[in-house]
């Protein structure tokens, strides 16, 4: 699957169950591991399972591949490896605290998706 399609479905799939600040991060400059983070907050245990699993869900119905699950079982942070892409469904204070836009970006500015999604 293109990556630029996969990052579409990932999007789509959190805005479906109501996602709060998505961002995607263009990572193919810093590293060969993958090409996309995308992260992503919910209220609650409930809907970080249900934003990880609805992603799961969209990506296996398009012929994707889900590598790996982790955190499911706390729901605080959950992390969905698609490859390509990495997805971090996190709770608010769990977002703030590890703050991975700015481990990622270098930046604690927040930028909206359109601009770090851009190549």
């Amino acid at each position: 699957m293109d990556i630029h399609t996969l990052e579409k479905l990932v999007v789509d799939a959190l805005e479906d169950i109501k996602a709060k600040d998505i961002e995607v991060i263009n990572t193919t400059k810093l590293t060969s591991l993958f090409d996309r983070i995308v992260v992503a907050s919910g209220d609650s245990n409930r809907q970080t399972r249900a934003l990880a699993r609805n992603v799961q869900e969209k990506v296996r119905e398009a012929g994707g591949t889900v590598v790996s699950v982790e955190g499911e079982e706390s729901g605080e942070w959950v992390l969905v490896d698609l490859g390509e892409i990495v997805v971090h469904v996190m709770q608010p204070a769990v977002r703030a605290y590890y703050n991975l836009e700015e481990l990622w970006t270098g930046s604690s500015m927040r930028r909206p998706r359109s601009a770090v999604g851009a190549a």
